[in-house]
Parts: structure tokens; sequence; C-alpha cells
């Protein structure tokens, strides 16, 4: 395995420095290799102001592209290309499940902030952009990715956490709004299931097929975390917190109701399909990494 980093770790033999924008010497990491899997785009845990929304789209749009451009001069090209998007691109449901076929597109949605159409902006261009790369040789795969969550520290499910074991687990806003996520182990055999299935290509939803509501969402985790009770946060509070952590009320409130349509068609099996069951598994490997820390 070679990993393109912007960030090369000294006596890491296995990574390649790269940019992310322009070609390069990198370019011979990808011939004759098997698969490619972009993961690149800066974190969009931030205040969308003009930088940072110059820089999320940025990072991802200018790194889809310039490995289409690689991929292009290559004798020989990837056999398949994975490239990372977002469940965000559809619109905000509380109404139905979407998935690849049935799935609408956010962005005229009434309701709803007009900040929030940012979001969908950044996956249409990032989609856009992979889809428009010339690749014959290539199979490619756009995978629209729910929330990951993982046990190790500084994502999304330990943030969580954080609140639910000082109380504060208790639902965002009305808690009507769905989540969609996908447990860490499910996301890597996602993964490698897309690049063995010579039939798949286009769109994929990767995303557990049990969406629920915020407020059951935070019940299973408290459950979980043995913690009975968890104050509720009002939308004036989530503002309030959101400016205060530099961050945005988008990732909290949107209604996420995406399933893998695509997936479950192919035969791909979830080990972890419910939050009850994958709520639990984290929760475990989360405190041995806490026990893991403190031992050192």
């Amino acid at each position: 395995m070679i990993i393109l980093t912007r960030r090369p770790m000294p006596g890491t033999s296995t990574a390649v420095s790269w940019d992310g924008r322009s070609l390069g010497s990198w370019t011979a990491a990808l011939e004759n290799s098997d698969v490619l899997i972009n993961l690149a785009g800066r974190s969009v845990d931030c205040r969308y102001n003009a930088r940072n929304r110059r820089e999320i789209l940025r990072s991802r749009v200018d790194s889809t592209e310039i490995l289409g451009k690689a991929i292009e001069r290559l004798d020989t090209p990837p056999r398949v290309w994975l490239n990372s998007s977002t469940a965000t691109i559809y619109r905000h449901s509380l109404d139905r499940d979407m998935d690849e076929a049935s799935g609408e597109l956010g962005g005229d949605e009434r309701g709803v902030p007009s900040s929030w159409r940012f979001s969908i902006e950044v996956a249409r261009r990032w989609e856009e952009a992979f889809f428009l790369a010339v690749t014959p040789g290539t199979r490619k795969v756009a995978m629209r990715t729910a929330m990951v969550m993982a046990s190790e520290p500084g994502g999304a499910f330990e943030a969580m956490s954080r609140l639910v074991r000082v109380g504060l687990g208790g639902p965002w806003a009305s808690g009507n709004q769905f989540m969609s996520w996908i447990h860490e182990a499910d996301f890597v055999r996602a993964v490698e299931f897309l690049a063995a299935r010579e039939q798949i290509q286009g769109i994929v939803d990767i995303a557990a097929p049990n969406p629920l509501t915020n407020r059951a969402f935070l019940s299973e985790l408290r459950s979980a975390w043995g913690i009975g009770l968890g104050l509720p946060a009002y939308k004036w509070m989530l503002e309030v917190g959101a400016f205060l952590l530099r961050t945005e009320t988008e990732l909290l409130l949107k209604s996420r109701r995406v399933v893998p349509g695509a997936l479950k068609k192919h035969g791909f099996e979830f080990l972890f399909p419910t939050w009850f069951e994958a709520a639990r598994d984290l929760v475990e490997k989360a405190g041995a990494h806490r026990r893991k820390a403190n031992e050192r």
C-alpha cells in the first residue's frame, strides 16, 4: 500500500509526497496499481467563512481533478478508483429514506437555512470533477458516505460520547432529525467490497441500513454508556455552542435519512446494521482505548 500525503512521515517508506493540486513524481505510484482510494478533503468541522469555504471546496475538487489527469497519462492505470463523496448531498429528509435511485438532491428545499446550500454545492462539484475525468480503463465509484463512527479518539463518536458522559446527551433541538451513520468496521468492509466487485460503478451510498432520529440515536448512546438521562440542547443553545466551538449547526440539525441501496442490492452484509449493536461495540472499544492511554 502506498499513501499519498501532504505531510510525509520520516522513515515511512510507503508515504509519497503530493500537494493535491499539481502533477509530479507521485504519479508513478499509480502506475499498474490495483485500487486508488481518494479520501482527501479538509475537515468540515469549522465555521463556514470565506476562507474555510474555499479550502473545503478546493481540497476536494482539486485533488479529484489532478488524480483524473494523472490517470489519463498512465500506461497501466488503476483497475478501480474509489472517490469520497458525501451523503449530505441529499435533501433534508424527515419524510422518507433516500438512496442512490430514489434520493432527491438538496439545495432547493424550503424551510432550511440558506447556509446549508454550501455543503450541497461542494458535493455536486466534487462528484462532477470525478465523473468528468476521462478514465476509460478505470472503473469509478463515488462513495456517498454517511458519518463514520469510530472508537479512536478525535472523531464524531468521541465528541458525542463526551457530551453523554457529562449529562448533555439529550436530543438536539426537536430531536426529530434523522441521523445516518456507519460503523468503522463496516466502512472498511464496504470499501473492500466495492473494490472487488467489477459490476459496481457510479454512485454508491455507504451508510448503515437503519437511520434513526437524533432522539433515538442519543438514547441508545446513553444506554450503551450506562447513562440514564441527558439534558436536551435547544436550537439557540446549539447556535451558541457551534459559534464558540467554531463549527456549524448544519452538522447537528440537518436530517440525513440515507440508506445503502446499491450495497444491499449486491449482497453486502453489515456487521452492525443497527445503532443498538454499533453503539455498544464502539463504547466497549472506546473504553479499551481510554484504559490503554491511562496505562502509558
